[in-house]
């Protein structure tokens, strides 16, 4: 059955970790209002959506996709990119460690989950800010046992991969050329986000429907356009916080 793991936003939101964005007011109500809203839309799509409340005390624990890699076979726990993230992996580590065989990169790797973008078996992974050559090194040499390749990407323009590029389908993906080298997406058909939306690309498949964040119109009109299924939820309040619907949620088959 399809889960999604989700952690409830943390009072604490205001204090998140900023790369490439200057502080802006979070109102939390209403962020805890389109986390709600967020939830609902994954279970409408036929995930079981369960809520973890561990790590209300740390800032960015809402982003449950950075600390942990789940694949079919194993889950990975990262060595974040950021010392104030750290303890989040615990709550995570526990979790998954009753459910998938873990394992555990360490420093001085440096590697986050929204920097790895999962294709079938090739692994998409963001030279980002977040991770270094030496993460997805380590991330390799785990993976590749189980069949899977691991091609790097570098993001000179973003948080992560996933803020600037995602999957629309297993050949299309959803791209700000500004922010990712498109040079290193060879072989894959490329759909450029509209310049007045540049966090527009960041999209969660869940079976035949593309998530979309509900405030990037002009992107939502050009994908339904290629013919995709599309629902579309508000969580600006996350923007603020470098974030995407990608990173506030871990999908795995149970």
């Amino acid at each position: 059955m399809l889960t999604a793991l989700t952690h409830l936003p943390s009072p604490a939101l205001q204090s998140c970790e900023l790369t490439f964005l200057e502080s802006a007011p979070i109102d939390m109500d209403m962020a805890l209002s389109q986390h709600r809203a967020y939830q609902a839309m994954l279970a409408r799509h036929g995930a079981k959506v369960v809520v973890l409340e561990e790590n209300l005390s740390l800032p960015d624990s809402v982003f449950v996709e950075d600390p942990i890699i789940v694949l079919d076979e194993v889950a990975i726990v990262t060595p974040m990119g950021v010392a104030s993230r750290r303890k989040e992996s615990e709550a995570l580590a526990r979790y998954f460690g009753a459910i998938r065989p873990l394992k555990h990169i360490s420093q001085p790797a440096k590697l986050e989950g929204g920097d790895v973008l999962r294709i079938g078996k090739q692994l998409l992974v963001g030279l980002s800010p977040r991770t270094n050559p030496e993460g997805i090194s380590a991330l390799e040499a785990i993976v590749s046992p189980y069949g899977y390749t691991v091609r790097a990407v570098g993001v000179p323009g973003c948080l992560h991969l996933k803020t600037g590029c995602t999957a629309l389908d297993a050949h299309t993906l959803l791209v700000n050329s500004a922010w990712v080298d498109v040079n290193a997406l060879e072989g894959f058909k490329l759909v450029e986000v509209p310049k007045e939306e540049p966090f527009g690309a960041n999209v969660l498949p869940l079976g035949d429907t593309l998530c979309m964040n509900a405030a990037f119109t002009q992107t939502l009109a050009r994908v339904k356009n290629l013919g995709y299924t599309v629902d579309a939820v508000d969580i600006g309040e996350f923007v603020k916080a470098e974030a995407g619907l990608t990173c506030m949620s871990v999908l795995f088959e149970a």
